[in-house]
């Protein structure tokens, strides 16, 4: 059976539901298939463990399709982004630098939700879109780019004749592959234990990321104030040392790790272990296809700039998209889909090599890397003019 639409997204993770979203409420014919059907129970195997911080641009663009509506009651705001250094002994706080929302004008830089409650309340806002179509599982096979539109084979059979295709079918890519599009990759040894943890003190939506050595220990504010999403990373050994743990092993190491910054604090979740590494692709266009997401790039998880990366590059084709079919032209086209990658492969770019240099800062082990990590720190915080900068930059606005 030949399936027709007008856009086909590879990949349902909450980027390629979030182009569901995007295209499907703009009135496009859309189709997204994934490998596995989602998950949201978090007490299913596979579940996915981690939250999404939406920063303000990406909210933005998910109140234009009408998601963000169902979104916002669940959301946690992020008013302050602390940084600390515990890079002395005994993991004693020794720096201190909030960064404030109020400074910009604006109550919070962003929103926090769990990526299980995203993919329910994704699904269901689609499910009321009579021209989007889930098929899951299913997985795209061969694709053979034409003149008019892209034929897409699946593994269950059928075909899919599009007109642009999304790969948003994660770092490892198949259409990405297939398209011959190559990408640079650098590993840190580190991996990310991921986990929610309910403590003591509330949170008072502030965004709490602790900097020590073996990279950074982040607490980010669930909807309830005294629960929240963490991200501990770590190099590799002592990374693979702590998922092995048990409860209450594991609860004195973090306890130590938090510094005590929420009070007494203790995991309420299973934990996930994922590996660091940054990722870019040499281009974000091919015949017929735009890549998004982690099939475009990958870096730490650190200021919340993967996913919000993945969302400017999806307001930006959205853009794109929306122009060429008001004015009748191919939504596909190769002019069009070049102007994507002009658009948007140099912020790209700088956005990865800015996030792994703050990678290799927090990682820094030795007294001396320490100290710099310090005075940087307190340097960038103390003058205004630039912590502004600093800000607006990292939100990805003028």
């Amino acid at each position: 059976m030949r399936i027709q639409c007008e856009i086909l997204i590879a990949g349902g993770g909450v980027a390629g539901l979030a182009a569901a979203c995007t295209f499907a409420a703009a009135g496009f014919e859309t189709l997204c298939i994934d490998p596995i059907p989602p998950i949201t129970d978090t007490a299913e195997k596979g579940a996915d463990l981690r939250s999404t911080a939406f920063l303000l641009p990406s909210v933005e663009l998910l109140t234009e399709s009408g998601l963000w509506e169902t979104l916002s009651p669940h959301a946690a705001a992020l008013s302050v982004m602390r940084i600390l250094d515990a890079g002395g002994e005994a993991g004693i706080i020794r720096e201190q630098a909030d960064f404030l929302a109020s400074d910009l004008g604006t109550v919070a830089f962003g929103y926090n939700l769990p990526n299980s409650l995203l993919r329910e309340k994704m699904l269901a806002f689609l499910a009321k879109l009579p021209n989007f179509q889930l098929l899951a599982p299913e997985s795209v096979g061969k694709i053979t780019p034409r003149s008019t539109g892209a034929l897409v084979q699946l593994a269950g059979g059928d075909q899919v004749a599009a007109k642009l295709v999304i790969a948003a079918d994660g770092r490892n890519s198949p259409l990405r592959e297939q398209l011959g599009i190559k990408v640079k990759s650098w590993r840190y040894g580190q991996k990310a234990i991921v986990f929610n943890t309910s403590h003591t003190e509330p949170h008072q939506n502030i965004s709490t990321e602790i900097h020590r050595s073996g990279g950074p220990f982040t607490l980010v504010p669930l909807e309830d104030p005294y629960k929240s999403a963490v991200v501990w990373m770590e190099r590799g050994p002592r990374a693979a040392e702590l998922f092995a743990m048990d409860d209450t092993a594991f609860n004195r190491a973090l306890t130590e790790r938090a510094c005590g910054t929420l009070g007494a604090i203790e995991i309420i979740s299973k934990r996930a272990l994922w590996p660091i590494i940054a990722q870019r692709a040499e281009r974000l266009n091919g015949p017929r296809t735009a890549l998004l997401a982690e099939a475009a790039h990958v870096v730490p998880p650190i200021g919340a700039q993967g996913l919000n990366m993945s969302l400017a590059d999806l307001k930006h084709l959205k853009t794109l998209v929306i122009e060429a079919r008001d004015q009748g032209k191919d939504i596909g086209a190769t002019e069009l889909l070049q102007k994507y990658h002009r658009a948007r492969w140099p912020d790209m770019a700088a956005r990865i090599k800015g996030v792994d240099l703050l990678n290799r800062a927090s990682m820094a082990g030795s007294p001396m890397l320490k100290e710099l990590r310090r005075a940087g720190l307190k340097t960038l915080h103390s003058i205004k003019p630039l912590r502004n900068e600093l800000m607006k930059r990292g939100l990805g606005v003028k």
